[in-house]
């Protein structure tokens, strides 16, 4: 898989260099505990998937400039951001293999340092006059918010159907990916219309990229270091869950939600509940469902002339829907 987001990189290589220089400048503040804290996030970062689109994106309908640098610079401290925040949050003490950021500063520090992160991108696109990507992310950030909550709130109940399941991975992830790729038009000075297609082949590749997540949950082999089961236990409804509840008889439907009201930690019901998705075919009707979001940003990726650039977007989509972790 390392291999594949090598092949991915491939006509931006240069760019992503430079980026990581850039991105590092871009958080870097005249308090010592802040520089030792991004320094460490600088070290730990993932495979940096997001800005890759937002440089992919631009490539595609122009060229790389300054902006575009900024545009991922913007994306990238949100990302971080939310992830510190997302830490706390879940209580949760590793990331990447590596610990936390509240597992070594503690929570105080913790969002603090993504608060910081959260201003840092702010200011990046007003002291640049930047405000078609203030504009952006400030909606980015609104969307992501309210879909942790929307998500947290239906949790208490277990009322989600698949309309709201839709709208809560759309706000929660797939904005996030949209702002990359509208962003990456931007910094080309793209017209509305563009902006807008290439935020809407975000939005698709997000919801596929979302649902490829929540598959995991049901997966043995998987390797992403999540236990399965893990989503039943946090009582979070997911596309395989809310379809295999709603095409289910009267009789096993208040079985399995007492199971995740009640018993959703007793492993040996958690295990059954998972068989049973897996016999009535939940995961099959979510892993179509994903392939449809998946070629709907294909149809709108084939409107523009082949290129490097192009092919890489299409792998990028293969990964998001075949990758391991």
């Amino acid at each position: 898989m390392a291999n594949i987001v090598e092949e991915i990189k491939q006509p931006i290589n240069e760019e992503m260099k430079l980026f990581e220089q850039k991105f590092y400048e871009s958080m870097q503040s005249r308090v010592a505990l802040l520089d030792k804290v991004t320094r460490f996030i600088v070290t730990t970062k993932g495979k940096q998937m997001r800005p890759m689109f937002v440089f992919l994106c631009a490539k595609l309908i122009g060229g790389v400039n300054e902006k575009t640098y900024r545009g991922a610079s913007m994306i990238e401290l949100i990302h971080t951001a939310t992830l510190v925040h997302d830490d706390v949050v879940d209580e949760s003490f590793k990331r990447r293999n590596f610990f936390s950021i509240n597992a070594l500063w503690k929570n105080k520090i913790a969002v603090l340092v993504g608060d910081f992160l959260l201003s840092k991108a702010v200011l990046l696109s007003t002291d640049h006059k930047d405000y078609d990507l203030l504009s952006v992310i400030s909606r980015t950030i609104r969307e992501m918010s309210e879909g942790e909550l929307l998500q947290l709130e239906k949790a208490r109940k277990l009322d989600i159907t698949e309309d709201v399941y839709y709208e809560i991975i759309r706000q929660k992830t797939a904005t996030l990916i949209a702002a990359c790729c509208e962003i990456g038009a931007l910094s080309n000075n793209a017209d509305e219309t563009l902006a807008k297609k290439m935020m809407q082949f975000g939005t698709y590749t997000g919801m596929a990229f979302q649902i490829k997540d929540d598959l995991f949950d049901y997966l043995s082999s998987n390797v992403i270091g999540k236990p399965v089961g893990i989503d039943i236990k946090e009582q979070k409804m997911t596309l395989p869950l809310i379809h295999t509840l709603k095409i289910a008889s009267e009789a096993d439907r208040k079985y399995y939600f007492n199971t995740i009201k009640r018993y959703n930690n007793d492993q040996k019901r958690v295990k059954e509940l998972i068989a049973f998705v897996k016999s009535s075919g939940g995961l099959d009707y979510a892993i179509t469902v994903m392939k449809d979001f998946q070629q709907k940003a294909k149809d709108i990726l084939n409107e523009f002339p082949d290129s490097e650039v192009r092919e890489s977007l299409h792998k990028m989509l293969d990964y998001v829907i075949e990758r391991k972790f």
